[in-house]
């Protein structure tokens, strides 16, 4: 009864989490045994009624759910088999199989009993010295601190955050590694990064080669020619005449500054 019980109240309990309520009643007995009946109702609506069996100390499903039943070898579980109702009776009724059941179990015990005072041996042995056993842990945690503290300060070398945690390296990473540099290296790559760079050095921008000494130098020729058709006396027109070349290369020279910076930017984005 007590074991129909415990298992019908942790059916119960395992079911709470998906139910809203529950409720026990009463609705029989087995001799001086109450039969209880547990009510749980799904959050979906759906009603679930678990029933105790006091008579074969089992639990009934009787409504809303269908009862999971598990086979499993007791081997593999590595748990006792017990014996079913036909095999107790059967060793009950002959005297030999209960005398040798009997002896089977004490040859079990025995060993049971051998194999605890070897452990509880093992156990004595290994914390005899307490002073040694602490000094190990002590010297494991300092190397596995040391260890980490490395592992760190190459994080920080390779300008990684905090966050990122590096593993431990191995042989397939680093024929990898070397893989993926012997491919960005090769001779292929460098001479057309090496192209692209004297492109960028030697071309102009304003369309074509020389731009830049032919727009000076219509600049330069525009303002001379302004200043000899303008100018009302002679005078007037040397000063022009005279200033003329230094707008010019004034002009010029900042022309030069802003090819300069946009080559800089260009380099610096290949």
């Amino acid at each position: 009864c007590c074991c129909c019980c415990c298992c019908c109240c942790c059916c119960c309990c395992c079911c709470c989490c998906c139910v809203c309520c529950v409720s026990t009643a009463q609705v029989g007995s087995y001799h001086s045994t109450k039969v209880l009946a547990f009510t749980m109702r799904h959050h979906c609506g759906c009603k679930i009624t678990i029933q105790t069996d006091p008579k074969n100390a089992e639990y009934l499903v009787t409504d809303g759910a269908r009862r999971k039943i598990e086979t499993y070898d007791a081997d593999d579980a590595q748990t006792i088999e017990l014996p079913d109702a036909n095999e107790r009776a059967a060793v009950s009724a002959d005297p030999l199989a209960s005398l040798e059941r009997k002896t089977i179990q004490a040859q079990q015990a025995a060993e049971g009993r051998a194999q605890l005072t070897v452990l509880a041996q093992q156990s004595e042995q290994r914390h005899r010295d307490g002073y040694s056993l602490n000094k190990q842990l002590r010297e494991a945690l300092r190397q596995s601190k040391k260890a980490d503290a490395k592992v760190d300060a190459k994080r920080k070398a390779l300008g990684l955050a905090d966050h990122v945690k590096l593993l431990p390296e191995s042989k397939a990473d680093a024929q990898a590694a070397q893989l993926v540099l012997f491919q960005h290296s090769s001779s292929k790559f460098q001479q057309k990064h090496q192209d692209k760079r004297n492109k960028i050095m030697t071309e102009s921008i304003f369309g074509g080669e020389g731009g830049v000494e032919a727009g000076g130098g219509s600049s330069a020729a525009a303002a001379a020619a302004a200043a000899k058709s303008t100018g009302p006396s002679p005078g007037r027109r040397r000063n022009a005449a005279a200033a003329a070349p230094t707008a010019a290369s004034a002009k010029a020279q900042l022309q030069q500054r802003v090819i300069a910076c946009k080559k800089r930017k260009q380099l610096q984005r290949a």
